[in-house]
C-alpha cells in the first residue's frame, strides 16, 4: 500500500469514526482508527506510513484535534491534515499551513473528495 493511500481517522464519537472509516475504504483507501491524539500518535509512529490525517478538534485526551494536526505538521511535514469540527470553525491562522478544515455536519461523500482532493 503507497503512502499517501493511507488514512489515520481521528474521532472519538464511534458511530462517525465508523462510518467515515467504511466509506473512505469502499473509496479504496487504507484507514487506520483512533479514537483519541495519544492513540493517533502511537498507529503515526508505527511503520505504516500515513498520508493523511482526518481529525475532530473536540476529543478527549492529552490534546485536542487542532494539537494533534500542528504535531503531526511538525513530526510528520509531508502528512496531509484535514481537521473537522461540528462546534466551532477556527480561525484559518490557527490551522497548521496547508491543512483544510471541513464542517460538521458533512456528508461521506464530502469527507471522501476531501480526502481525494488532499492527496490528488
Amino acid at each position: 500500500m503507497r503512502e499517501r493511500e493511507t488514512v489515520l481517522v481521528v474521532e472519538d464519537e464511534a458511530l462517525i469514526l465508523f462510518t467515515i472509516s467504511d466509506e473512505l475504504r469502499h473509496a479504496g483507501y487504507h484507514v487506520h482508527e483512533a479514537q483519541d491524539a495519544d492513540e493517533a500518535l502511537r498507529l503515526l509512529a508505527s511503520d505504516d506510513p500515513v498520508g493523511l490525517l482526518f481529525t475532530d478538534i473536540d476529543m478527549p485526551g492529552s490534546m485536542d484535534g487542532l494539537g494533534l494536526a500542528h504535531m503531526v505538521r511538525d513530526r510528520w511535514p509531508l502528512v496531509r491534515i484535514i481537521v473537522t469540527s461540528g462546534k466551532a470553525v477556527p480561525d484559518p491562522a490557527a490551522l497548521p499551513e496547508g491543512s483544510r478544515f471541513l464542517a460538521k455536519p458533512y456528508t461521506s461523500g464530502a469527507v471522501v473528495e476531501a480526502v481525494r482532493g488532499m492527496l490528488a
